[in-house]
């Protein structure tokens, strides 16, 4: 099993890439990525700010998000949480079943 620390900077550095269409900044220098942990199986959590309270991408880029953390290797699972967002609690039920396995 993959050491949680190494899973978790690989999983930055694969953020690193997720840019915000509207700054051209990607989430991790932008700070939109909080509380990233990863347990001993991998399975990681975190939370999503969006960059205001009404981010008209806050959608999409959750996704691209959640999507690039479930691309690194040793990554077995994830929980987002959205926050300081409108509809945080909308979104973040959302992404629960958008990534759920059948």
């Amino acid at each position: 099993m993959p050491d949680p620390e190494n899973v978790r900077q690989a999983i930055l550095e694969r953020l690193s890439k997720v840019i915000d269409p509207e700054t051209g900044v990607d989430v991790v220098r932008m700070r939109l990525i909080e509380d990233l942990e990863v347990n001993a199986a991998g399975h990681v959590t975190y939370k999503f700010r969006p960059s205001s309270p009404f981010c008209p991408i806050a959608v999409p880029l959750s996704l691209g998000i959640q999507q690039a953390v479930a691309e690194v290797a040793g990554v077995t699972g994830q929980d987002t949480e959205v926050v300081g967002f409108a509809l945080s609690e909308e979104l973040t039920k959302w992404l629960k079943q958008a990534f759920e396995k059948p």
